[in-house]
């Protein structure tokens, strides 16, 4: 009983993950949208989005630690 609950956790715990991979979509489809429509402002465009993105794969990876801790914790 214990175990399928820790299950159902880390399995609820995992939706994060797929907003992750959500988020990092919308971030690479805006900068392709914003050089595109002006090229001369795509560096600043291009650090904004790895700074994005590398907030929102954090947030996704804390999800997944999450649901590491829940199953393997005592």
């Amino acid at each position: 009983m214990i175990q399928a609950a820790k299950y159902i956790g880390a399995g609820l715990a995992t939706i994060g993950v797929s907003g992750a991979g959500v988020g990092i979509g919308l971030i690479f489809s805006n900068l392709i949208t914003g050089t595109s429509r002006n090229p001369s402002v795509r560096p600043h465009l291009f650090s904004m989005a790895i700074l994005g993105f590398a907030l929102t794969e954090a947030t996704g990876l804390f999800c997944l630690m999450l649901a590491f801790l829940i199953i393997y914790a005592a």
